[in-house]
């Protein structure tokens, strides 16, 4: 299982498959065994390296956990790789290590339409998959009734209370930006790893970001989960962190991080100097978002009238798109309120929430084109049309504005591999 040079991602299959012939290589260190299924049947797999042994220190690596952001799965097999390799990542430190392959492998299995190899921003935003937050299986148990749990949600908590993991490890892959991580407990010394293994690539390290915007820092790119009572985002977002399967661990004295890669890398992202006219900034911010929904929410309703009768899958993309355009209005709101803010807004910040709000409508315009698919209707052919040159107008846009750079895949997933284990090691330093 040598580590891929190939700038693309790997299917789901393909991972199952790599993992596969990793075992049987391999067959007195590592096991691959199905952990449950999701809600449309695929298995849910895990692929475990090290013995099993009294006492041993579990670690737990969660590929796929967002379905549009497909790097999770091309780093769990190199780092299981590595640890395979080197017995101190194992028995030296007393530690098993388990890979679950893909947490959302139906909605990953949709994100891998379009074109395989280095997208452009378009084609990513015209192909990704992203359900709501409600049909996400980390955020799901924060938002959905005890009753009404994803078979996903419900298979990664049997697990971890099964492994009692001393560190669960969340694989994602924000689509533009920089490298950064979460924490639900500090672990001192990241920032200084996070910000030598991102120089070393050319990398930015992520210092503003609007998924933490209210996370205290322990150093750059390295974000702490806030306190009970705490703020922790913003009231336009349906989450609850505190309810999250990042906080299932902690039941068992362990701890969550969750490791950012960009795909395409933005150097304002990084620039932690303040803004020069932060409330300047974010009412603009908020007149572009209010724009831009209102086109997208035309869109929606054309779409609408184009597909009278959708089928399944058109009507989850349609749930989907109206979710996202619903939300638009709300955010600009509490953006054009977030100066004076109990935040110190950098640069870094604003370039952040700008991303954040072009991607809302990218997202949904994207969505809509695929409840269209190849309709070959006149009235579908003219939204399809119209929705494909603004989306690449709105896409072109964002890479001009950011600087966009491509991240090759291979540097995605060795910036990733490397992140966890500095991780992994500072949590369980050697002797």
């Amino acid at each position: 299982m040598s580590h891929s040079t190939v700038d693309a991602y790997p299917g789901v299959a393909g991972v199952v498959a790599a993992a596969s012939a990793f075992v049987r290589f391999r067959p007195g260190l590592c096991t691959l065994r199905v952990i449950g299924r999701s809600r449309e049947g695929r298995p849910l797999h895990l692929l475990t390296v090290g013995l099993d042994r009294p006492r041993v220190r579990n670690v737990l690596v969660v590929a796929g956990p967002h379905s549009d952001e497909r790097v999770g799965g091309a780093s769990a097999l190199r780092i299981a790789e590595r640890v395979a390799l080197d017995p101190q990542l194992h028995v030296g430190s007393g530690s098993a290590w388990h890979f679950l392959l893909c947490l959302d492998p139906d909605g990953t299995s949709r994100s891998e339409s379009g074109p395989a190899v280095r997208r452009t921003p378009a084609e990513h935003f015209r192909h990704a998959y992203r359900p709501p937050a409600d049909e996400q299986p980390e955020w799901a148990p924060s938002i959905r009734p005890p009753d009404d749990q994803l078979p996903e949600s419900e298979a990664l908590v049997a697990l971890i209370d099964e492994l009692r993991p001393v560190l669960q490890c969340s694989l994602h892959g924000n689509d533009i930006g920089g490298s950064w991580v979460q924490l639900t407990r500090d672990l001192p010394g990241l920032s200084e790893e996070l910000g030598k293994l991102s120089a070393e690539r050319d990398v930015p390290v992520q210092t503003g970001t609007y998924d933490a915007l209210y996370w205290r820092a322990s150093g750059p790119g390295v974000y702490l989960m806030p306190e009970p009572g705490e703020r922790s985002q913003f009231d336009s977002l349906p989450e609850d962190v505190s309810r999250s399967t990042w906080i299932r661990p902690h039941a068992h004295g362990g701890m969550t991080a969750l490791f950012e890669v960009p795909m395409w890398a933005s150097p304002g992202v990084s620039d932690s100097s303040p803004h020069p006219d932060p409330a300047r900034a974010l009412a603009d911010l908020a007149v572009l978002l209010r724009h831009q929904t209102g086109l997208t929410r035309t869109m929606l309703a054309e779409v609408r009238q184009a597909v009278p009768r959708p089928d399944a899958n058109e009507a989850r993309l349609l749930r989907i798109a109206d979710g996202v355009a619903a939300m638009g209005p709300r955010v600009a709101e509490e953006w054009e309120g977030l100066h004076a803010s109990p935040v110190r807004l950098s640069r870094a910040h604003v370039a952040a929430l700008d991303i954040a709000a072009r991607r809302m409508s990218l997202r949904t315009a994207g969505t809509l084109l695929q409840v269209l698919g190849d309709s070959a209707g006149p009235e579908a052919v003219r939204i399809r049309r119209s929705g494909e040159r603004r989306l690449g107008r709105w896409a072109a846009e964002l890479a001009a504005g950011h600087g966009l750079t491509w991240l090759p895949v291979p540097t995605q997933v060795d910036l990733q591999t490397e992140a966890v284990l500095a991780a992994f090691r500072l949590l369980s330093p050697g002797p």
